[in-house]
């Protein structure tokens, strides 16, 4: 297998790794209630999606 001949600087690893950081969610208001919600999840509040009731009540 290839090895590297030389190694590679921290500013080129740094570089690299510049792409690991976690992405923000997106976040919308829920169209039935207004809570904040991650887009394309059911409402954790009121349960609906897409502006159908989908889950039950909480018991």
């Amino acid at each position: 297998m290839a090895n590297p001949k030389r190694r590679h600087s921290k500013s080129r690893t740094n570089m690299r790794r510049s792409n690991w950081r976690i992405k923000s969610l997106n976040v919308v208001k829920c169209s039935n209630c207004g809570e904040p919600n991650i887009s394309h999840r059911v409402c954790s509040e009121c349960g609906y999606y897409n502006g159908k009731k989908v889950m039950g009540d909480k018991a």
